[in-house]
Parts: C-alpha cells; structure tokens; sequence
C-alpha cells in the first residue's frame, strides 16, 4: 500500500463522451459494441479516451462517432506539440453483443464498423496501438488510470 498518495478522482465516462485529462484521474466505462480508444503521453502524463457508439459522423462534431473522437483526440496532442510517435495507443471494444445484429445491407456488425474505422483512423494518423482488445460477443468495463496509461479490462 503506497501511503501519503491521494486517490485519484473517478469518472465515469457515458457513450458519446471523451474525457481529456492532464491532471491524474482514473476513468471507468463500460463497452459492448462501442469503442474505447485510449492515448497517453507518457513524458508529460496527458492522457485522453472516447467512448464512440457509430463509426461515421459524416461532419458531426459528436464524440459518439469514432471518426470524429479520434480526430479530436489527435488534434488536442498536435496542439500540446506532442509527437505522435511518442502517443501510446489502445483500442477496446466492438464486442457483437447481439445475435442476428447483422444488416440485410452490410455484412459488418455495428461493432465491427467500429474497430474498422478506429483502426483506419489510427493508421491514418501513424498510430499504431500497442494494446487490441476487440471483437467477440462479451462487452468490457475500462479502467483507465489517466497518470500511467494502464488500462483494466474486465470481460462481462
């Protein structure tokens, strides 16, 4: 036990949300076919994560479009001059939670637009993750501790 340190304080991050924080606070959300991507500085100890509901916003300025929080989150870094190669990222979520979840017009669950446009998004960018946690047919709870970058998964 680390004695004389302060909890840090806790959010909760809803969907359609993005929490940027430059300060230490531990942020919680839980994901089923929504995407979580995480980005960390480890030199400064900026960090920010979306919790994005669609893939495409189509212009929107809505968090809840990965497209669209992704963006934001790398142009906070760009504006904080910090290089992308120096931004650790992750991605979580995109979970098909729901049998018969695919549509007559496209054979891609809602969940897996998700991880396809976060992951276009992020290359994009010249981010590669160094944690995937996506896919599969059990949603997530994050715990993001926004001082390290260490994410919790628990798998429900």
């Amino acid at each position: 036990m680390n004695r004389g340190t302060t909890p840090l304080q806790k959010i909760f991050l809803q969907p359609g949300e993005m929490v940027i924080a430059e300060e230490p606070v531990m942020v919680t959300t839980v994901l089923g076919s929504c995407i979580s991507v995480t980005m960390f500085h480890p030199h400064t100890q900026i960090a920010a994560i979306c919790h994005a509901m669609l893939p495409n916003g189509g212009g929107s300025k809505s968090f809840k479009y990965v497209d669209t929080a992704v963006y934001h989150m790398v142009m906070f870094f760009k504006h904080q001059r910090i290089r992308q190669k120096e931004i650790q990222v992750k991605l979580f979520g995109g979970s098909d939670m729901f049998k018969n979840t695919v549509s007559s017009v496209s054979s891609l669950t809602v969940g897996r637009q998700n991880i396809s446009v976060a992951v276009q998004c992020l290359k994009a960018e010249g981010l590669v993750p160094t944690a995937i946690d996506v896919g599969g047919n059990k949603g997530r709870k994050l715990i993001f501790k926004t001082d390290s970058g260490i994410v919790f998964v628990k798998k429900k």
